[in-house]
């Protein structure tokens, strides 16, 4: 099947799923298009039991899709440029040291007890993970995706303080996660020797700090380049050309693309931008363009999570051990992020509530099922990985996603959120 014709059956896909959770569902859009997505590929898989030959080539085309790069080199530049340009960027530089502490130290802690755990978990069932390997799927599992998270708060109501802190730390810890994922894949292909510790302190800070060096100086860039014109057509495409070329220098840079995406949409989506680089007009155009780029992405984005079940072995024998991973994710998280906030709890300006909220709302999606999908397919142990990882997913967008409005009006009744 050509690219156009495939590209083609994923947006006719997603229009179907998203005119049905409007009309009927009314979900949550992120939610709803997975239910959808998950839903028709049950059937499928219900179909396939039953007419294997006809539904092969259902099965030959999902396989096509190289979910990775299609995520990474394709649709993340475009997702985190749009999230980060509607933050308000104002308020999230007052939360700023909760949102890097949680994305930093955070993922760090998330990761270390999330592969511990998971190596003993493994141990006890005899299944045999190397603690490197289980390390991996740490790093892998640890950063929330600010794609699910984004698409799905922006729906129930919260305290600022709390919604900044939860859509900030995952725009800003994807980047964390991927940097520490690939060095500890270094380790997992090549062995303990082939990576010192100074080796990962460099990589870290060529592609986190060099990433977000780049999109200042993108950020500053764009905004100059906005200021010199009045003509809204022209700086709609500007802005698609520098995520565009600045996503593809970076990468040529050895940087972090995603975090200079976060940081050039959050200094163009600022208020010193809109109010001296963009006209009213020029503001209405760039926003609704990149409403609608945000919107489309997303439901290929979860479409295409919920096609690729299609090629997932779930062996429900093992239910068990899905539900322990899951378990041993969500107790790891609310560590990772109760340990931070005790210790540096009067420099941050959040209640009591904030870390358990933190925590159901640390949602996981694309990101993670990319990473682990990117793992090469001589490992032994990548399926069950890929598996376990889209168990956490499907929980974590389902059941999580469906439960938090209930969760936030108990901890934050309306009377009280902001």
């Amino acid at each position: 099947m050509d690219l156009f014709t495939l590209i083609t059956l994923l947006i006719v896909i997603s229009a179907l799923f998203a005119y049905l959770n409007t009309r009927w569902l009314k979900l949550p859009d992120a939610i709803g298009i997975m239910v959808c997505s998950l839903s028709f590929s049950v059937l499928l898989i219900a179909l396939n039991s039953i007419y294997p030959d006809q539904l092969a080539s259902v099965r030959q085309t999902v396989a096509q899709i190289d979910f990775g790069k299609t995520l990474f080199d394709v649709m993340l530049s475009f997702l985190l440029f749009a999230g980060a340009l509607h933050t308000d960027s104002a308020k999230l530089k007052v939360e700023r040291r909760s949102v890097m502490l949680f994305a930093f130290v955070g993922v760090l802690l998330s990761t270390f007890l999330v592969g511990s755990g998971l190596y003993l978990l493994t141990r006890h069932l005899d299944l045999n993970l190397s603690f490197p390997l289980c390390l991996l799927f740490g790093a892998l599992i640890s950063p929330t995706d600010p794609i699910a998270v984004l698409g799905i708060l922006s729906k129930f109501k919260l305290p600022d303080n709390v919604k900044l802190n939860i859509v900030g730390e995952s725009l800003f810890n994807d980047g964390v996660g991927v940097v520490v994922f690939a060095s500890i894949y270094r380790i997992v292909i090549n062995g303990a020797d082939s990576v010192s510790t100074g080796e990962i302190g460099l990589l870290f800070l060529e592609e986190a700090g060099g990433g977000i060096l780049f999109g200042i100086a993108l950020g500053y860039g764009m905004f100059w380049v906005l200021r010199s014109i009045n003509h809204y057509q022209t700086e709609v495409i500007i802005t698609v050309a520098g995520v565009m070329g600045g996503y593809l220098l970076a990468q040529k840079l050895h940087i972090s693309g995603p975090l200079a995406m976060v940081v050039t949409g959050l200094l163009v989506g600022g208020h010193h931008s809109r109010q001296d680089a963009m006209s009213q007009l020029t503001e209405e155009y760039v926003d609704k363009f990149w409403e609608l780029v945000d919107g489309i992405l997303n439901a290929l984005l979860f479409v295409l999570i919920g096609v690729e079940l299609l090629l997932i072995d779930f062996q429900l024998t093992q239910w068990s051990i899905y539900l322990l991973v899951v378990l041993l994710v969500l107790i790891a998280r609310y560590v990772a992020i109760l340990i931070p906030f005790t210790l540096a709890r009067r420099w941050l300006d959040l209640d009591r509530n904030a870390p358990i909220m933190l925590t159901w709302g640390g949602l996981r999606g694309g990101l993670s099922i990319a990473m682990a999908l990117s793992i090469d397919g001589s490992l032994p142990q990548k399926e069950f990985i890929v598996t376990i990882t889209y168990a956490v997913v499907l929980f974590s967008v389902i059941v999580q996603g469906l439960t938090m409005e209930r969760l936030i009006r108990r901890l934050y009744p309306p009377d009280k959120a902001s």
